[in-house]
C-alpha cells in the first residue's frame, strides 16, 4: 500500500543513490584485493587451471627443469605467503564496506530517520569516521606491498623467471592494486558525500517535523 510506497521512495533519493554507488565501490575493492592475493604461486598455480593459460605460459613453464623448477615453486609459495596478510586485511576492509550501505539503504527503507532523526547525525559521523579512516588504510596497504616487492623473495623470483625468458612477474603493483587504491579514493570522496547528503536530510526531517508540531 502507500507504506510500501513510501519505503520505495528512499532509492529514489540522492542518499540512497550515492549508497548503492558505495557498494558498487566496496566490490570492485574486495574484487581487486582477491585478485593482489593471487593464486600460491605462478610456475605452480597457473599449470594447474590449463586451457589458455597453460598454453600462454609456456606448456606449464617448460623452461623449468630440476632444481630451478623446486626454486620457483618455493619463491612462488614464499612470495604467495608474503601477500597473504595484506591482501585478506584488504578483502576483510571491502567486505565490511560492502556490507556497511547495504544496511544504511536497509535503515533507509525502514523510514528510521524519519522516526528518529538523530540517526542522521550518527550516519554522518560513521561516514566522516570511514572516510578519514581510509588515509592510514591506504598508506598501510602500499605500504606493505612495497615492502613486499623490495623483499629479497621477490627479487629472486624476478630474476629467476627473467632468466627462463618469463614476463609478469615484475616487483612492482600491478593494476588491481593500483585500481583497489583508485577505488579507495573515489569511496573516501563518496562517504564525504554522504555524510553532507546526511546533514541536508537531517535539516529536512528537523524542519518537517516542526511543521507538524506547529499544525
Amino acid at each position: 500500500g502507500s507504506l510500501e510506497r513510501r519505503r520505495c521512495l528512499y532509492l529514489h533519493t540522492g542518499r540512497a543513490c550515492c549508497q548503492m554507488m558505495e557498494v558498487l565501490l566496496a566490490a570492485l575493492i574486495l574484487v581487486c584485493s582477491s585478485v593482489s592475493g593471487g593464486s600460491a604461486g605462478g610456475y605452480t598455480g597457473l599449470p594447474a587451471l590449463g586451457g589458455i593459460y597453460y598454453y600462454q605460459y609456456g606448456g606449464a613453464y617448460s623452461g623449468f627443469s630440476g632444481a630451478d623448477g623446486e626454486r620457483a615453486q618455493q619463491l612462488d609459495q614464499h612470495f604467495y605467503l608474503l601477500k597473504l596478510p595484506i591482501a585478506r586485511a584488504a578483502m576483510a576492509v571491502g567486505g565490511c564496506l560492502l556490507v556497511f550501505p547495504f544496511v544504511l539503504i536497509l535503515v533507509g527503507v525502514l523510514r528510521v530517520p524519519w522516526h528518529f532523526p538523530a540517526w542522521l547525525v550518527i550516519e554522518c559521523t560513521l561516514y566522516i569516521v570511514i572516510a578519514v579512516g581510509t588515509v592510514p588504510a591506504q598508506y598501510y596497504f602500499f605500504h606493505s606491498l612495497l615492502s613486499i616487492y623490495n623483499s629479497s623473495v621477490c627479487k629472486e623470483r624476478e630474476q629467476l623467471y627473467q632468466s627462463k625468458g618469463y614476463q609478469g612477474f615484475w616487483c612492482s603493483l600491478h593494476g588491481a592494486e593500483i585500481a583497489a587504491g583508485l577505488l579507495g579514493c573515489t569511496a573516501a570522496m563518496a562517504y564525504l558525500l554522504s555524510a553532507a547528503l546526511a546533514v541536508r536530510d537531517y535539516r529536512t526531517v528537523h524542519e518537517q517535523k516542526q511543521k507538524q508540531l506547529q499544525l
